[in-house]
């Protein structure tokens, strides 16, 4: 049997991180083995790749150096930690995954989508979560709540209007995708985990 790959997604402050505890927690009430993983980053040169990424750096970084990045890291992830662990019928839960890329890159960015299809092809192959989970949050209110954890990192000061068009792109992306479970993470926390225990439970059953 292999494992099962649960990936939470959303915009800075919408609060992923306590979703999967959560994730792991009811994992673990139900017997199942899990690890979590983070995007980018989740292995020595993958984290390096992140720091690189997030790093406030006095020249100006191509988009198209940021989205190569995105894909290197996430590749180094896939190939040593995800499929691996998986293939031992241990559980993944990511923070993060392709779906940043295409609404961060893509979206914020401008970035086209036949070259996010092709990088997609060559890295990704045809690997993909079982399950997503979208944390919906405005924008206002996801850095709101980063600025409260202490100073914003590169991507995090890009500005509200590139945080508007990644949500807009979150939002149409995730409109019709059967495997995609979107929620109202504007919500107060205990609404949202609520939410998200029984959408996991439905999952499992």
């Amino acid at each position: 049997m292999k494992g099962k790959f649960i990936v939470v997604e959303g915009l800075e402050g919408a609060g992923k991180s306590s979703v999967i505890r959560l994730i792991r927690e009811t994992l673990a009430a139900h017997d199942i083995q899990s690890i979590s993983t983070r995007e980018p980053g989740g292995t020595p040169m993958a984290e390096s790749i992140r720091d690189c990424v997030k790093h406030n750096w006095e020249e100006e970084v191509a988009v198209e150096t940021e989205l190569l990045l995105m894909y290197a890291a996430r590749l180094q992830l896939l190939n040593n930690t995800i499929k691996p662990t998986l293939e031992k019928n241990v559980w993944v839960v990511g923070d993060r995954h392709d779906l940043s890329t295409q609404a961060y890159q893509g979206g914020g960015r401008g970035v086209s989508e036949d070259v996010l299809a092709s990088l997609r092809k060559m890295t990704l192959k045809d690997f993909s979560p079982d399950l997503i989970i979208y944390m919906d949050v405005e924008p206002e209110v996801g850095l709101k709540r980063a600025r409260g954890r202490g100073e914003l990192d590169r991507i995090e000061q890009a500005g509200m209007e590139f945080f508007k068009r990644t949500r807009q792109r979150y939002l149409e992306l995730t409109a019709d995708n059967p495997a995609i479970v979107r929620v109202d993470a504007n919500q107060e926390m205990s609404w949202v985990h609520n939410k998200v225990k029984n959408v996991l439970l439905r999952y499992l059953n």
